[in-house]
């Protein structure tokens, strides 16, 4: 039958006191009393050990501290009424066209003192678009809401 190596003269430097043992006992699992558990010695940190773990700690509650601020300020305004009017299209939901300035025809000098009018292809002759940041809807989008993805293809 295989026994444990005897610890009673077992040292370490984070324990402040040798262990002490039952004497009819060569387990150190078995019989140990309450108040016979071994003392720890608190480590000693240098300034650069310290400064590293409150960086670490502070760039975990940053990182989590951060998107929770955001979720809580998007749930908030989620909650506001939005009537705030667009400010590219005045809250009218629509801009002139930017190629024929809201004539709906685009002039067009061929040389000679020649001039051709034609029909703006941008707005299709109706001189306007809807608001691309309102999407027509005259009201100024939040600043999260601004973003549409759109599939193209």
């Amino acid at each position: 039958m295989l026994t444990a190596p005897s610890l009673s003269g077992f040292r370490s430097p984070f324990i402040s006191s040798p262990l002490k043992l039952h004497p009819l006992s060569n387990s150190f699992f078995t019989h140990r009393k309450p108040n016979s558990y071994p003392c720890i010695r608190a480590v000693d940190l240098d300034q650069n050990t310290v400064i590293a773990i409150s960086v670490g700690v502070l760039s975990v509650a940053i990182g989590v501290g951060i998107p929770v601020f955001y979720e809580t300020q998007i749930d908030n305004a989620a909650k506001r009424e939005n009537t705030q009017p667009c400010f590219p299209c005045n809250g009218t939901g629509a801009q002139k066209c930017r190629f024929c300035l809201g004539t709906g025809n685009v002039t067009v000098e061929l040389g000679g003192g020649e001039k051709e009018v034609s029909r703006c292809i941008n707005c299709d002759g109706a001189g306007g678009l809807t608001c691309t940041t309102c999407q027509g809807s005259g009201i100024q989008p939040r600043y999260l809401d601004r973003r549409e993805f759109k599939d193209d293809d």
